[in-house]
């Protein structure tokens, strides 16, 4: 009888998993991530587009007509060292800098600094007034993360380059670091999603034409599996990998809708809330897709721009505007990692280069000269 009296008790229980299950899986959409995030600013979002095109020019011969796209809109590796150099990792396999990164990933960006440190040694004093930028798309862009850190690391190699003077640009990047070095890197490296597209560092592929398909089925196995695991578990985890640097959100669609919305800019430098509970969806493959990303790019940043045109700002407000978006994001940063270490993410403490204070007086110098370049 006594046993009779649990079963109802149990189908509750039950009903109410299936219910946060499928909040999770369909309803918690990519906007609720970035819902608390702060607007970008066109002057901060203009490098986009621009290197975007740069990635593109790499597979194609006229930019006016792009036409490539790997089979299924962009998800699929087009070589078997890619999906050899994805596998090539291991949970907790290989830390740097206190803390942990995709093995194969480093391999090769580790293999791309020793090839080309001498011409990027090169460039950079040659050009003492250039930044050095890294730029790359999907795997490509775990290999640019890393490449970035090694250069951080390695400044020696690049003829002394300041730490200021060196960033990335990660297009719908690979899953590469742990939380502890996404937060920290976060003022040299960024992110840039649409939607919600990056490659998951434990999907496995299959080389063939169903890859696709097979892709969608294990990694929405591996995303069930985090739906049941507590944040905090997630957070405390040292060995898991998420996307770097400061993120720069681009949503273009909402739930229930039809048809894309004028797409809307957020970034943030997120301790919570990489995006740890979002699935993929029928989208996730052409949102993947350089050429999408591009398009989608410079809508944004046409529509940034024509806000500031309506709102009418003026030149030496733009440029007051464009001197405190550095101290912005550099408070943002300092924030980030206050609230990584109040969380207690593992390694999570102040970077060693260098105080804040020292970064902010760098920072500016160097706001101030763009600033008088952009009047």
């Amino acid at each position: 009888m006594s046993v009779a009296c649990c079963v109802p008790l149990v189908e509750c229980v039950s009903c109410l998993a299936c219910i946060r299950w499928v909040w999770k899986k369909f309803l918690y959409t990519a906007g609720r991530e970035s819902e608390n995030w702060g607007l970008a600013t066109a002057t901060e979002f203009e490098p986009i587009p621009r290197l975007c095109r740069y990635i593109l020019s790499v597979y194609e011969d006229d930019l006016t007509n792009p036409i490539w796209a790997p089979p299924g809109g962009g998800l699929n590796l087009g070589k078997e060292s890619d999906f050899l150099l994805l596998l090539d990792n291991k949970l907790g396999q290989t830390t740097y800098d206190g803390g942990y990164v995709h093995n194969g990933l480093l391999k090769a960006a580790q293999y791309v600094l020793q090839e080309e440190c001498g011409i990027l040694r090169e460039l950079v004093e040659r050009n003492p007034d250039y930044t050095l930028t890294f730029a790359g798309h999907s795997l490509g862009a775990g290999v640019v993360t890393l490449l970035t850190m090694l250069a951080v690391k390695n400044r020696e190699k690049l003829g002394h380059i300041e730490r200021k003077r060196i960033r990335c640009f990660a297009i719908a990047p690979a899953r590469c670091i742990s939380l502890n070095l996404a937060v920290r890197y976060a003022d040299v490296i960024n992110s840039v999603v649409l939607q919600v597209t990056f490659v998951l560092s434990r999907m496995i592929f299959y080389p063939d034409d169903r890859s696709t398909g097979r892709c969608l089925q294990i990694t929405f196995l591996v995303k069930n599996a985090d739906t049941c695991t507590l944040e905090e578990k997630m957070l405390q985890d040292p060995r898991r990998l998420y996307a770097p640097g400061r993120l720069y959100h681009i949503i273009v669609r909402k739930p229930f809708r039809c048809k894309r919305i004028s797409p809307l800019v957020k970034t943030a430098v997120p301790v919570d809330g990489r995006f740890e509970h979002i699935v993929l969806s029928c989208n996730a493959t052409s949102d993947h897709a350089i050429i999408w990303i591009l398009q989608e790019s410079e809508r944004a940043f046409d529509s940034l721009l024509e806000k500031e045109r309506i709102m009418g700002i003026p030149p030496a407000q733009r440029m007051e505007r464009q001197a405190s978006l550095v101290k912005e994001h550099m408070e943002e940063h300092r924030a980030a990692i206050e609230r990584a270490v109040a969380l207690d993410v593992p390694h999570a403490y102040s970077p060693s280069y260098g105080t804040f204070h020292e970064m902010e007086k760098g920072e500016n110098s160097s706001a101030a000269q763009e600033a008088k370049g952009y009047a």
